[in-house]
């Protein structure tokens, strides 16, 4: 979609976003969302009349939001492996696009987020569980048993959340091609 058909609303989310996953909470300012979004200072009040710190979990939401697609297809359920695979294509890309700089907009908000964000810890157990519950739901669906569906979810969310900070620290996607090949095998 091209910016003149994107309000200016979604540009201030999308690189709130971007600058969660770059740069952390601390470095998610006001004047960095503008200058990256292009939208117009007045927007800001006028859709996140809590500032900042409303701007910055609607960005969170969105974000938590925009991975759970990787759950569902549009004509139902995925298979846990595909929804691995596709998993593994989002994160390769953006982190080869972003020379290994952006990472999870969530566990920057986990990380550096409760100091500055009222609700950063509450939003982060709201996006990580309600990840883990989908693909449990996934699981289930596939014959896991709970029990075991609900352990392979919490695997799954932890070591792929994990691998990406170590493609990070690495800069090679090598640590997340091993996780989605062992999480693979397991389900």
């Amino acid at each position: 979609m091209g910016r003149s058909t994107v309000s200016s609303k979604e540009r201030m989310i999308d690189s709130a976003v971007k600058l969660l996953a770059t740069r952390g909470v601390a470095g998610t300012t006001i004047d960095g969302v503008l200058a990256d979004s292009g939208a117009p200072r007045g927007s800001v009040y006028h859709h996140f009349p809590g500032g900042r710190e409303e701007l910055i979990t609607t960005a969170a939401r969105a974000a938590g939001a925009n991975m759970s697609a990787f759950f569902r297809q549009d004509d139902g359920p995925v298979h846990p492996r595909e929804a691995l695979a596709q998993f593994a294509k989002f994160w390769r890309a953006l982190l080869a696009a972003s020379d290994y700089r952006t990472g999870c907009p969530i566990v920057a908000l986990t990380v550096g987020g409760a100091d500055q964000i009222a609700a950063a810890s509450q939003i982060a157990d709201e996006v990580f569980t309600g990840w883990q519950e989908q693909y449990r739901q996934l699981l289930a669906a596939h014959g896991f048993p709970p029990a075991r569906a609900t352990s392979l979810a919490t695997l799954s969310v932890a070591a792929i959340e994990g691998a990406v900070i170590l493609a990070r620290a690495q800069r090679s996607a090598a640590p997340l091609d091993d996780v989605i090949a062992e999480l693979s095998a397991l389900v």
